[in-house]
């Protein structure tokens, strides 16, 4: 069967980049929050930049969640959230003030305590990968990702957490919960390493 992609579009992500590089790796890659094109894809796809709240008013006001939540928690269809589409997978985000989340993913959203070192967080970092397999299954070592945020996800539940990243704290870099997959990190900014994990997505089921 081939691969059919669903990139979710809600006005903060960043949909031209993350579908450039879907489009070089799956069968077929379609921008649309239309339910039918929801329940068609195989793999599903929430990018996202910004702030946590305006983003999850945007959400809320351009997605059917309830055909989304049909699809990938009931229905087990594999999907991804990235950088912001990973922070909204919580319970709560705190980024000027407390918004509630998804909840798909137990945890709260806070500010990166990073001592001396500037906020945003942007560059290059290596990670340190915590659960083998799955994502992670072609690397070795301490692979490298672009990073560009200034809060991160505090997981409830660690053994959700298949890979960390140090910046002033360690802290989950990449979340992984039966279906439902999620990294801080940009893969569509991360050159090799970023298609290779985008790969590694698709060939999920």
């Amino acid at each position: 069967m081939s691969t059919r992609v669903c990139v979710l579009d809600y006005g903060s992500g960043n949909v031209r980049s993350v579908t450039n590089m879907l489009g070089q790796q799956a069968g077929a890659v379609k921008v649309s929050n239309d339910p039918s094109d929801i329940r068609d894809a195989t793999h599903i796809v929430l990018p996202g930049v910004g702030a946590f709240g305006a983003a999850m008013v945007k959400i809320r006001a351009h997605i059917p969640l309830d055909i989304l939540e049909s699809e990938v928690r009931e229905n087990g269809k594999p999907f991804l959230g990235i950088c912001v589409g990973m922070q909204v997978l919580a319970s709560r985000g705190h980024e000027f003030g407390d918004h509630e989340g998804l909840g798909w993913l137990q945890g709260e959203v806070r500010k990166l305590e990073t001592g001396d070192l500037p906020l945003p967080h942007v560059g290059w970092n290596d990670i340190d990968v915590k659960r083998q397999g799955g994502l992670f299954a072609p690397f070795r070592g301490r692979p490298d990702f672009y990073f560009l945020h200034s809060y991160c996800f505090a997981m409830a539940d660690p053994a959700d957490v298949v890979a960390e990243c140090t910046y002033g704290i360690t802290f989950p870099c990449a979340l992984s919960h039966q279906n439902i997959h999620a990294v801080q990190f940009h893969p569509e900014k991360s050159q090799r390493a970023g298609r290779e994990l985008i790969n590694t997505f698709l060939a999920t089921s």
